[in-house]
């Protein structure tokens, strides 16, 4: 009887014992498929989050966009300083596009497919971007874009960091008739930035009353500005607008200044050209033009000084920031922001959170628009000073409200108008484009 009762106590504490085991099986198992299913991580804590870097570190481009890779690495340095991002460190996979923008949309798709970032952070040029845009939208994937641009553009793959025709190249116009004069020379590199920047301008000029005395185009590093510089000595505008890009600027400035045409006499507006293109061109070829922007690194905020000493601790005492770096500066810290708050770092999970995202920049407050992707900016005008920075001679006063489709013509116009371009460069955004 007793040895009856002790097997019936042992198996009974067996039974328990194996139900405790597959109760706890169970736990495990639940634990590791619950996060997939309600979208959180399935990665140990301690595994990096990966992003790409994707600019020219080379080529034509690499003047512009170099120093635009070392901001967006100073954000993730900042990130990491601060224990990373949901308690994990941020690896930042760096790639040079060498200003060819068919490299650009086979790194972007190995950087999706192969290294599964969370976010790529780059290009400069909009014939760049354009061009990879199909990458991100077949992956449904993100690309955080810090340059201003010509807009006509809305993509829910994209954030657009940089301005929109509204943020920079409208205003700019306004204040160039009202301040500097009405008889205005396009000059541009050929790809789709400046000839749509050109053709906005031309439609808000006419409705101003104002007059595009000559327009005229070099490929992207073209070095031969002779016989334009030959024209605009014998039109006499009363200003340039300058949408050059790349290392072009350096020969343009420096052939304007030889020709004798001076900034007291003819000066230049600048829709592409920062604190790092004046550096390398010379102050004192520029000193006296102007620049449409949404940063200079004169403007002085708390968070701005914190940006520039950051930045010259890191690169250099010499160093410049610009737009477009705090453009890419910003863009990161927001996209830690939206996968804290999503507990996610994949686009899908992270996206609602970022629509909306708001953030106390160098610049002053920027916000991501949520119906646009485009980011609420304030817009400045400043002179080149001699020694390269930037006196603020007009701001907005507040950020603007992103508009990336001028309201001077209907959408439909403004799509003919892009695929025009397209299809005239033979399916390139760019004349003479790269295959």
């Amino acid at each position: 009887m007793l040895d009856s009762v002790r097997y019936k106590v042992f198996g009974e504490r067996h039974r328990y014992y194996l139900i405790a085991a597959l109760a706890g099986l169970f736990g495990l198992l639940l634990a590791a498929l619950l996060p997939s299913v309600i979208g959180k991580e399935t990665l140990p804590k301690k595994t990096p989050i990966k992003i790409g870097i994707l600019h020219s570190l080379s080529g034509t481009m690499a003047v512009s966009e170099r120093s635009v890779a070392n901001a967006t690495l100073l954000a993730v340095e900042e990130l990491n300083r601060r224990g990373g991002v949901l308690g994990r460190k941020v690896k930042a996979i760096t790639i040079d596009g060498r200003s060819d923008w068919n490299i650009f949309a086979k790194e972007a798709e190995n950087l999706i497919r192969s290294h599964k970032v969370s976010a790529v952070f780059g290009c400069w040029t909009s014939a760049c971007r354009k061009t990879v845009k199909p990458v991100f939208e077949k992956h449904d994937h993100v690309l955080f874009y810090p340059v201003q641009y010509e807009g006509l553009e809305q993509s829910s793959n994209i954030i657009y960091t940089g301005a929109a025709p509204n943020q920079q190249i409208i205003p700019a116009t306004k204040w160039t008739i009202d301040n500097i004069g009405k008889r205005i020379y396009l000059l541009g590199s050929d790809y789709v930035f400046p000839r749509t920047a050109h053709q906005i301008i031309q439609t808000q000029v006419a409705a101003l009353n104002g007059q595009i005395v000559g327009e005229a185009y070099v490929p992207l590093g073209g070095v031969d500005f002779g016989d334009i510089l030959g024209d605009i000595k014998e039109k006499k505008p009363d200003v340039i607008f300058n949408t050059i890009n790349g290392d072009s600027n350096l020969a343009f400035y420096r052939q304007l200044r030889a020709s004798g045409v001076k900034a007291k006499d003819i000066p230049v507006m600048s829709f592409s050209l920062a604190e790092a293109e004046v550096q390398v061109i010379g102050p004192d070829l520029v000193a006296g033009d102007y620049a449409a922007r949404n940063y200079f690194q004169t403007i002085e905020t708390e968070k701005n000084k914190e940006f520039v000493e950051k930045y010259r601790a890191r690169y250099g005492s010499d160093k410049v920031t610009t737009a477009p770096m705090e453009a890419a500066f910003f863009g990161v810290l927001m996209w830690a922001q939206a996968v804290e708050e999503s507990n996610s770092v994949h686009y899908r999970g992270y996206r609602d959170a970022l629509l909306g995202q708001t953030l106390n920049a160098p610049s002053g407050i920027v916000y991501i628009d949520p119906t646009t992707q485009h980011t609420w900016r304030t817009v400045l005008i400043g002179q080149v000073r001699q020694d390269g920075n930037f006196d603020l001679v007009w701001n907005s006063g507040r950020p603007v409200r992103p508009v990336p489709y001028p309201g001077y013509l209907p959408k439909n116009q403004w799509d003919h108008f892009l695929k025009s371009l397209f299809d005239g460069w033979g399916g390139q955004w760019e004349a003479g484009g790269r295959t």
